[in-house]
């Protein structure tokens, strides 16, 4: 059973590609992430610029074009149809204490950038220091506490935008 992907170039145009249109391509691997393509009679110099295989997204260069790349396979555009994307469980706007606790350390403002599984403040609880990182990219509304601050299970501790 041959595998069919698609793919979305700069968020503008969608291809589907089977896994037998893949395999048709002539291609030449000339540097780490450079290749030299032949696809229906035609030459292309290809270059991976960036790649995130978690997020199947590519930023290619083909022939001094750059193009930014996503690809999804049957599985990935059944769990979109049914609601269930990953993006949509991302978007957790405030961080609670998951333990009664004290603040030890602060290391955002309100106001600051995050990226996902930036480490945002360290409390300590029972004895041990625990991390607590941002869930997602985004930027700090609100710090609820100041270092030194006890806090209980639940509290409110920052807000995301």
């Amino acid at each position: 059973m041959s595998q069919s992907f698609k793919v979305n170039a700069n968020k503008s145009f969608d291809f589907d590609i089977s896994e037998i249109d893949s395999s048709n391509l002539n291609s030449i691997k000339t540097s780490v992430n450079k290749y030299h393509v032949l696809y229906e009679d035609s030459s292309y110099k290809t270059e991976i610029i960036h790649s995130n295989f978690n997020k199947k997204s590519f930023e290619v260069k083909v022939n001094n074009n750059t193009y930014n790349i996503y690809i999804s396979n049957e599985l990935d555009v059944l769990v979109k149809q049914m609601g269930f994307e990953l993006s949509s469980s991302k978007m957790i706007n405030e961080i609670k204490a998951p333990m009664p606790g004290l603040i030890l350390e602060i290391n955002v403002e309100a106001g600051q950038e995050v990226e996902e599984n930036d480490t945002l403040l360290i409390l300590e609880a029972m004895k041990m220091e625990n991390a607590l990182t941002s869930p997602r990219a985004g930027i700090i509304k609100s710090i609820s506490v100041v270092k030194g601050d006890a806090v209980d299970k639940n509290q409110l501790l920052i807000e995301f935008q």
